[in-house]
């Protein structure tokens, strides 16, 4: 059958396709922008009655929906919930509420969980181009691993492509053919733009500046999701030949594209193209995505594995946390039992800059959060409370840095790690971390520190 046939064979209406739910099914999506409509998702949502045990997962939440409403959802519990494999700022009421469970997953290996686990898969994609291939658009991440593998294993019962005519073609290993979805909707929606910087002043303007001490010409770099991040790539001006290996492209790239700060020219692999998996924020952002050969998507499996990262020297990679332990153990996903996040690739990318050659590995964060009872709470801790996630084991950890300053960790003994951690605190609560690091670390010391502090 000629592909043109086959589209329109497989062409249904958003409410033909949610009938295609059963109940006991698990729903997965793509990521970001690669997830689909808040229509799709509210045609799923009006068969709540007739369903039962459904779980829809998504990562980074982008389109506004009663899917992350906890009032709502509390109503149809049972019948449909929620399993995303990270969340933002959209889940924070679910989490809060537990009114959603967790995926967990590192970058480079989630495509294959979905995979495994998706009975149904949505991706929003363009329209099928003359030879009958569509594109994934700006956000490849897991989709094409979680749908060939699905398929391949007889899993994944209903592949379901959401064409979008106005979303933009990304260059690179981002396409796939009409043969590899069973139901196409056709359905037109602007891009999500966003403004993913969440600037807090004179804080975020000093880790940046003690990031930008660490990165040299000619460094290939990633950066994870955060404002501080995005503000390190607004001053990498006057760095020279730096190339962009990455999950999520950085916002300014354009710009620094432009003034010749990005060239890509030094990396051994895809020289003179950036490299990346998904993109999310302004319409600039998109349009330079747009069929620009030197701006290339790739799976997630392949841009996140750590052994293609190490290939590149002198790696660096940049991401955010919440917590750091005394001993180095690195916590960005949560609080306690309490979800907030995930993981991503910082795992991924945090192993591959250990492995590259004069590679380095940045973790970021603020020394301490303002309580609402004007309380200092430190981002520096004993240990993490109960139920936290360990994002990045100790053995991993590379440089903390805080608007304090840098903490080296890599060689060094606990009681090092945390002579160093303790440093770079917030100066209002380095007396009690010094207690504990001696209580912990050091005989005979916990009577003393108990005597103290009485």
């Amino acid at each position: 059958m000629h592909w043109k046939e086959d589209y329109k064979k497989k062409l249904k209406s958003l409410k033909e396709a949610a009938r295609l739910v059963r109940s006991g099914d698990f729903i997965g999506t793509g990521l970001g922008i690669g997830a689909c409509s808040a229509e799709m998702f509210e045609a799923i949502l009006a068969r709540y009655d007739e369903l039962k045990d459904v779980r829809i997962s998504d990562a980074v939440q982008v389109r506004p929906s009663r899917i992350y409403d906890t009032v709502f959802m509390k109503s149809i519990d049972g019948h449909i919930n929620l399993a995303p494999a990270f969340g933002t700022a959209a889940m924070r009421g679910m989490y809060g509420e537990k009114m959603a469970d967790f995926l967990p997953n590192n970058s480079s290996v989630v495509g294959g969980v979905y995979g495994k686990k998706a009975d149904i898969y949505i991706h929003m994609i363009t329209s099928p181009d003359k030879h009958g291939y569509v594109n994934l658009g700006l956000s490849n991440f897991y989709s094409m691993q979680a749908i060939r593998e699905g398929r391949a294993s007889g899993r994944q019962r209903v592949t379901i492509g959401e064409v979008n005519e106005q979303m933009p073609v990304i260059f690179g290993n981002n396409w796939m053919h009409v043969s590899e979805f069973d139901v196409f909707v056709e359905h037109s929606t602007p891009m999500p733009v966003l403004n993913r910087s969440n600037d807090r002043g004179d804080v975020d303007d000093q880790i940046a500046q003690y990031v930008l001490e660490l990165i040299k010409d000619g460094d290939t770099f990633q950066m994870g999701i955060g404002s501080i991040p995005e503000k390190v790539a607004k001053g990498l001006e006057g760095k020279y030949n730096l190339g962009v290996h990455t999950e999520m492209i950085p916002m300014g790239l354009p710009d620094l594209v432009e003034k010749g700060v990005v060239t890509n020219a030094l990396k051994p692999m895809h020289r003179g193209v950036t490299v990346a998996t998904f993109s999310l924020g302004d319409n600039d952002l998109y349009e330079y995505g747009r069929e620009n050969s030197a701006c290339e998507f790739y799976p997630a499996s392949y841009t996140n594995n750590p052994m293609v990262i190490a290939k590149y020297p002198n790696f660096v990679a940049m991401n955010m946390a919440l917590m750091v332990d005394l001993t180095g153990q690195i916590n960005s996903e949560g609080l306690g039992h309490r979800q907030i996040s995930g993981s991503g690739g910082q795992l991924d990318f945090q192993i591959g800059a250990m492995y590259s050659e004069g590679g380095r590995a940045l973790t970021l964060l603020t020394s301490a959060r303002r309580m609402k009872d004007g309380t200092l709470e430190s981002s520096i801790v004993p240990e993490l409370p109960v139920g936290s996630p360990v994002s990045v084991p100790r053995t991993y950890a590379d440089y903390i840095i805080t608007e304090y300053g840098i903490a080296h960790l890599k060689n060094k003994t606990v009681r090092e790690r945390a002579e160093s951690l303790i440093a770079i605190a917030h100066p209002d609560l380095r007396g009690i971390l010094r207690d504990s690091m001696k209580k912990n670390f050091y005989p005979g010391q916990g009577k003393k520190v108990s005597d103290r502090n009485r």
